[in-house]
């Protein structure tokens, strides 16, 4: 059956009320009607069941994209968890390094603090005992002193 409905009879009646010989427009109808025929046009029915098509088509694909995209995301947030963990795990590790290597130095800077604080107090001692010297022997030469101004003034 043709793609698109052709009346032959009519289209000869047509020619020759036009004044074209019967056998002509006999021959003419048959061309036409041949070359509807071998044309393979597409009808409105055709494209209204293509384009069904293809929407079923998109709707599919949509689908699968949207299911795709799920799966990556769910995919993602898993990577994404991951990676959280291990970062956090290293900074655990550094801080723990870290807090080691401050508690070292502390220590250490406790040992020479004291250290040095105990050296301060030795020189500190020293310079007392020092100073009392001099005290005491500046005080034995006045006295000393007072006592001769003493005897030579009447």
């Amino acid at each position: 059956m043709p793609a698109v409905m052709f009346d032959t009879l009519k289209f000869v009646e047509t020619l020759k009320e036009a004044g074209i010989p019967e056998t002509q427009a006999k021959a003419f109808s048959t061309a036409v009607q041949e070359s509807h025929e071998a044309a393979d046009l597409a009808t409105k029915a055709d494209l209204r069941e293509y384009e069904s098509a293809i929407r079923g088509d998109l709707e599919k694909l949509d689908i699968g994209l949207r299911h795709e995209m799920k799966e990556l995301e769910t995919s993602l947030r898993h990577e994404m968890s991951d990676m959280r963990k291990d970062m956090d795990a290293k900074f655990e590790k550094t801080e723990s390094a870290l807090r080691q290597e401050i508690s070292g130095s502390e220590s250490a800077l406790r040992q020479e603090i004291s250290g040095t604080a105990a050296t301060i107090r030795q020189e500190v001692a020293n310079m007392k005992f020092e100073l009392l010297k001099w005290i005491i022997g500046l005080a034995i030469a006045q006295v000393g002193l007072v006592i001769t101004l003493l005897k030579f003034l009447p």
